[in-house]
């Protein structure tokens, strides 16, 4: 914990003017885990951080995905209907 505080001390700080001139190479340095700690008249307004990687699934989109794969399985492998083609098709018009 104390080096993360000390991370936070040590936070590069940046005017909005050399942002504006220099951000391709501000988001590499965040890329690679630096903060920036962006400053307007020496008063920070903005930091500079990663986007955090996506999440992985949760419990339940995990199990709607596999309920899916399974239902198209089962479609390649052909419908099976019970009864007359004709009826199913009119009980599906009511």
């Amino acid at each position: 914990m104390a080096s993360h505080n000390y991370q936070k001390l040590a936070m590069t700080r940046i005017s909005v003017a050399q942002a504006k001139n220099h951000l391709s190479e501000l988001i590499v340095r965040v890329e690679a885990g630096e903060e920036i700690s962006v400053t307007r008249h020496g008063k920070p307004v903005a930091r500079l951080v990663a986007e955090p990687p996506p999440a992985a699934l949760s419990a339940i989109q995990r199990d709607r995905v596999q309920r899916a794969v399974k239902r198209l399985t089962d479609l390649r492998h052909g419908l099976r209907m019970d009864g007359d083609l004709k009826v199913i098709a009119r009980k599906g018009l009511d």
